[in-house]
């Protein structure tokens, strides 16, 4: 009976196994073959070459550029988006009215492609009749050019952090309300305050959502792409390229398939690294309740 039910079950699965291999892992380990080539304009000829465009990848300021602003994102994502969606989620819970008005106003933005919301962005940051400057202007003050080579990865990283607070937001929410109340009003008799209890009762309870939260961060900041795309292209000047928007001109722009499934190579590795490694640091006895 047991092995009959695993075998409905491996039935039900394989389907799902084989897409997951067909346009995850073939188009995966094919960056990683087409890294060792050179290959250009998308042509059937290849050439072998073993690790010259890994050599180039160390010497290509470009991609130290993309790096370290993939970085500072993903630091400055970590902190402000988990941070601030954190913060709203203590916030709403403690409140016993609203708590599905607030849910769906913050969530509000995951919805939105993160296209639009690059073109949106694009549109208040313009100079001339950008939303920015017509508020200036109005209040009698000069325009001022919003994206420079000094403020162009704030400028993209406003509207990125922006669009998963909510979804972040609502994870937190959903894992907060699994909490009994008792925890609560035991700690209230005790003479705790509302600070205290999300210092002490709240945030260790749910640290291995959090600790999920900041994964699906690592992950996701390496899949920039859209939003720096539409607003600055990468520029100016490299000055808002992440390891994203180089990989796509290098492929597509520079018609170098072989450099770009080497930069996407590295785009993998690293997120796979980090990834285990903050789940190594945040790890913690899981708490039952």
């Amino acid at each position: 009976m047991v092995f009959k039910n695993k075998k409905y079950a491996i039935i039900f699965l394989l389907p799902a196994l084989i897409l997951t291999g067909i346009l995850i892992y073939y188009p995966l380990f094919a960056t990683i073959y087409y890294s060792f080539y050179n290959w250009r304009d998308f042509s059937n000829f290849r050439s072998f070459i073993g690790l010259e465009n890994y050599k180039r990848l160390i010497e290509d300021i470009a991609v130290h550029k993309a790096l370290l602003n993939t970085m500072i994102m993903l630091i400055a994502v970590i902190i402000f988006q988990i941070g601030i969606a954190l913060i709203l989620a203590l916030l709403v819970h403690s409140i016993s009215k609203g708590y599905k008005f607030f849910r769906t106003v913050y969530f509000f933005p995951v919805a939105i492609s993160g296209t639009a919301i690059g073109l949106m962005f694009y549109l208040a940051y313009g100079y001339d009749y950008g939303f920015l400057n017509s508020i200036l202007t109005s209040l009698g003050k000069e325009k001022i050019v919003w994206i420079t080579e000094n403020s162009a990865l704030i400028m993209v990283l406003i509207p990125i952090i922006w669009q998963y607070v909510g979804f972040y937001f609502v994870i937190f929410l959903s894992a907060l309300s699994k909490i009994p109340q008792d925890f609560y009003d035991s700690a209230l008799i005790d003479g705790a305050s509302k600070f205290h209890r999300a210092i002490y009762i709240s945030i260790p309870l749910i640290w291995d959502v959090i600790s999920v939260a900041i994964s699906l961060a690592i992950v996701g900041t390496f899949k920039v792409f859209d939003i720096v795309y539409v607003i600055t292209g990468g520029g100016p000047m490299n000055a808002s390229q992440v390891l994203g928007t180089y990989l796509y001109n290098v492929a597509f722009t520079g018609q170098n398939q072989g450099y770009a499934s080497t930069i996407g190579t590295l785009i993998i590795i690293l997120g796979v690294i980090l990834s285990i490694f903050a789940n190594r640091v945040l790890k913690r006895d899981r708490i039952t309740y």
